[in-house]
């Protein structure tokens, strides 16, 4: 018979033999969690970021407004006596001097009441001038005593009757006149006519408007300033210090019509926090017409070291700044690490912002690669001008790139 099948026995391992396989193990196991935690123990990188000086620079400071040209001068033209329209002596839209001829009313009707009314004055100065006669007789006659001294007061009195009927009858002479002359509708300015509101052969009043007349020789641009602006002017407008004014229209670049503060209001809309304010400009081409939208740019007129209201201020890219809420905020390079710190701007100029406070001059400021900055991080700045965009190589190189495929 064949013996039953039997498992070898297993001897117990000894200590000593435990421990020479444990330590290996253990060992790999120490080496590969030190491996694994050597980066998160180490300081990150410094991030590499362009960094730029802050710009200290003698300037006038601008602000910018929107605003809408009006005319200097605005005349409707109204008929001063009712008629007739007989003719019409202007081309829509056209030019005309002051006193040219617009519209002419029918004169005949007045022409009769001047012949009516010269009638009377003359007959009105010849019953003063037989009084006058009649007068100087009875003084001669009163010296002699051949009247009574009460009929030569009656004639005193009935000289002074007619000659004031006839000063009357020459003052109706003159209104006659006067409209008659109404009859020919001039424009009372120079300047840029509308249409005709009404044509031939229309019965007109002293209420209806004919046409309207603008002028263009000057021309105003009316806007809404800021407190800031008004502030910073004030002074300059009451001691009739002229206030720099430039304008650029809808279709032009920058501000090519130069011109002065001519008006500020006497006080701020408290519901807006602006002040109207006006600016006079010379129109002698009529590129400047009334009703037309204006970029306008004021000149602050702050005082600095006295070089026509220039003023000494620090200037940053506007691609430093970043929000936070309702802050602006730069980060400022500052022993190797970025600074977060708070700057209030104001407006721009030369390209770059006005920087009221919070920097310092001479202070670099990350300009570009700001993804990459944290608060407290370090950097690798590399140092550029203010001026310039650090990321246009970049764009270039990508640009001229072809495209795959």
């Amino acid at each position: 018979m064949s013996e039953p099948f039997r498992q070898p026995l297993r001897r117990p391992l000894g200590v000593a033999a435990m421990l020479s396989i444990s330590i290996p193990l253990f060992l790999s196991t120490g080496c590969d969690r030190a491996e694994g935690q050597a980066p998160a123990a180490g300081a990150p990188p410094p991030a590499p970021v362009s960094a730029a000086a802050v710009v200290e620079r003698n300037i006038v400071e601008t602000q910018e407004f929107s605003g809408r040209l009006e005319a200097v001068e605005r005349v409707e033209i109204r008929p001063r006596v009712p008629g007739y329209i007989t003719a019409v002596h202007f081309t829509p839209g056209a030019l005309v001097k002051k006193g040219q001829p617009l519209f002419t009313i029918d004169a005949r009707p007045y022409q009769a009441e001047v012949e009516r009314a010269e009638a009377n004055a003359n007959s009105a100065r010849a019953r003063a001038g037989l009084a006058k006669v009649e007068l100087e007789r009875a003084e001669l006659l009163l010296g002699d005593r051949a009247i009574a001294r009460r009929e030569f007061d009656e004639r005193v009195a009935a000289q002074k009757d007619l000659d004031a009927a006839a000063r009357s009858a020459g003052a109706e002479v003159a209104t006659a006149r006067l409209n008659l002359g109404y009859t020919r509708v001039t424009s009372p300015i120079d300047g840029r006519a509308s249409k005709a509101e009404i044509t031939v052969g229309n019965l007109v009043d002293q209420n209806a408007v004919l046409t309207s007349v603008v002028s263009t020789d000057r021309i105003y641009a009316s806007f809404d300033g800021d407190e800031d602006t008004y502030l910073r002017v004030r002074s300059r407008t009451r001691q009739r210090e002229p206030v720099p004014v430039r304008i650029g229209l809808a279709n032009e670049t920058g501000f090519p019509h130069a011109g002065k503060l001519e008006f500020v209001d006497n006080r701020l809309d408290p519901a807006t926090g602006s002040v109207r304010m006006r600016a006079t400009f010379a129109n002698a081409d009529g590129t400047l017409v009334p009703g037309l939208f204006a970029r306008v740019q004021v000149s602050a007129g702050t005082e600095g070291d006295g070089s026509a209201g220039a003023a000494r201020v620090l200037l940053i890219h506007d691609r430093a700044v970043n929000t936070d809420q309702d802050r602006k905020f730069v980060y400022v390079v500052k022993d190797g690490k970025a600074e977060y710190r708070p700057v209030v701007l104001g407006p721009a100029a030369d390209g770059l912002r006005v920087v009221r406070k919070g920097l310092a001059p001479g202070e670099k400021i990350v300009v570009g690669g700001l993804q990459r900055v944290r608060p407290g991080a370090p950097l690798q700045p590399k140092i550029v001008p203010m001026d310039t965009d650090p990321d246009a190589p970049a764009k270039a190189g990508a640009a001229a790139q072809p495209k795959a495929g």
